[in-house]
């Protein structure tokens, strides 16, 4: 194992907690990366209080591993969230593909959304920052199939992808999945959710985790694994999951 693959944390995961409290025990658990929130944590336009935010998280050892925004990909301006990410000192924005499911687009929603992605990466291209798909229900990017299509559609190469699993996916079907996204992956989502929305520990899915790590570190490529929901909404969860996640990636 090689230490390219990154465990950190989504700040959402703890999303009732200030960020001071986010930075302690992420830096505590021995996570290294961070991916700040646009919707309680790291809320754009107060560039100052971003710029702060960034080297809060570097004194704390961690890196600011992209910003977590919920756009949506409408016709409401990006800038904004890319100035944010600038301040906060990262260069990959998470984004959301559009506002329903593939099954329920027709097709010049579609292509409105692809189009409203391509002029944000082009925006984004001019400041060298990234922009990738939440991997999620109720987007384009919820099926591996649309998630490349939409991709391809896209065509820009600052525009990629995270991965999850999906909601009562087995382990087969999500590594099929991982696998096929992997040209176009920024990241990962961990978390166990079995059999459908059930909040378990990461263990409850080893067999999936260590495969996905397996698959990633065989890439030989730098990735992040950013720990997302913890069982029960629970702080005092952290320290043991974050153990689970880097005892795979071979750090414990």
């Amino acid at each position: 194992m090689t230490p390219r693959l990154h465990p950190g944390l989504c700040s959402v995961t703890l999303r009732a907690l200030p960020a001071d409290r986010v930075l302690t025990v992420a830096a505590a658990a021995g996570l290294e990366r961070i991916e700040w929130g646009a919707d309680v944590h790291a809320p754009p336009g107060d560039h100052a209080a971003l710029a702060a935010l960034g080297r809060s998280t570097r004194e704390h050892g961690l890196t600011v591993a992209s910003y977590g925004t919920y756009w949506r990909a409408t016709t409401e301006t990006g800038t904004p969230l890319l100035e944010a990410a600038r301040a906060l000192g990262c260069r990959r924005l998470r984004i959301w593909a559009g506002t329903a499911g593939s099954a329920e687009t027709d097709g010049d929603e579609r292509r409105r959304v692809a189009g409203a992605v391509r002029r944000l990466a082009d925006e984004a291209a001019e400041h060298d920052l990234e922009l990738a798909f939440e991997h999620h229900d109720d987007t384009l990017a919820d099926t591996v199939s649309s998630t490349l299509d939409l991709l391809a559609e896209v065509d820009r190469p600052n525009v990629g992808t995270y991965w999850q699993p999906r909601v009562g996916e087995d382990t087969a079907d999500a590594l099929a999945g991982l696998t096929a996204l992997l040209p176009h992956l920024r990241g990962v989502h961990v978390f166990s959710w079995w059999p459908q929305r059930e909040r378990l520990p990461l263990a409850e899915r080893a067999d999936l985790w260590r495969a996905v790590v397996d698959v990633l570190d065989d890439t030989g490529r730098e990735l992040d694994l950013m720990l997302e929901f913890l069982p029960g909404d629970d702080e005092a969860r952290l320290a043991g999951e974050a153990e689970q996640l880097r005892s795979w990636l071979g750090l414990a």
